[in-house]
């Protein structure tokens, strides 16, 4: 990637779902730049396609018109550098929490031929991980043996395990209580200022969203555009007591404000 080009680009973007008269225009021309690093959110209604927008970064849709590029390349297919996590934990309930973070390891190059060769590394790589996000003493334990927070927070580990440049998140605490959310907020944050690595959040969570992100875009009715963008200050680390100041409830009732436009549209 060149000094200074972003490293998501979404140009004049435009996705049709089906054929003909009875296709849908699902997004249309998007454009957006986030930089290597940054941690960006996508709010807006229900069906503005925050969800389609992952799949033609991620390459799993091609664009109908438009181009992406992620890293510097075009878009033509799978994007083999990013990390998922989803609403789902989609844990494999016959694995272990330590197994079911592995995974990508057993499949994603360059690890996939290096796992045998280096298993006792990569299997401390992965202990390390989950210990980070509070699991210790967790990571033999089943599915079924752990809550929906720790379900979420191993789903987190096995996304990030295989050290992606970019992780996509698609609502991945909507789920769960608020509570626990919370928490699962702070533990996510200090991931990534840990590791900068780059985020696109899709979250219907407006304080998720402004608690989380350097900058938050906002999209419209389908067929999803982008129509504002939030940047949102980040002096230091951020704790839970931020969500209570005048400045962050500002912030959450511009957006909130913006969608609120665009449903009664």
């Amino acid at each position: 990637m060149s000094a200074g080009a972003p490293f998501v680009e979404l140009s004049h973007a435009s996705l049709v779902y089906g054929e003909g008269d009875a296709g849908t225009l699902a997004v249309e021309d998007l454009d957006l730049r986030i930089d290597e690093g940054q941690f960006v959110s996508v709010v807006g209604p229900s069906g503005c396609g925050k969800s389609t927008l992952m799949k033609i970064v991620t390459g799993l849709l091609p664009v109908t018109q438009g181009t992406v590029r992620v890293d510097g390349t075009v878009v033509r297919g799978p994007v083999k550098i990013v990390g998922m996590a989803f609403q789902n934990a989609t844990l494999l309930p016959w694995r272990t929490a330590l197994d079911n973070v592995m995974l990508p390891l057993e499949i994603v190059e360059p690890h996939r031929r290096r796992l045998s060769a280096e298993y006792p590394a990569y299997e401390q790589k992965a202990r390390s991980l989950l210990d980070t996000v509070g699991l210790a003493g967790f990571q033999d334990r089943f599915p079924w043996q752990l809550s929906g927070g720790m379900q979420q927070r191993t789903s987190l580990c096995r996304a990030l395990v295989h050290e992606p440049k970019l992780l996509m998140l698609d609502e991945p605490f909507g789920a769960l209580d608020a509570f626990t959310r919370e928490e699962l907020w702070v533990v996510l944050h200090d991931l990534w200022a840990a590791r900068r690595f780059t985020v696109i959040l899709v979250t219907h969570d407006l304080r998720e969203a402004a608690f989380l992100s350097d900058t938050v875009f906002v999209m419209s009715n389908r067929p999803g555009r982008i129509i504002a963008r939030r940047d949102i200050p980040r002096p230091g680390p951020r704790r839970i007591e931020d969500t209570y100041t005048p400045e962050f409830a500002s912030a959450v009732h511009e957006l909130r404000e913006h969608i609120g436009r665009e449903r009664a549209l």
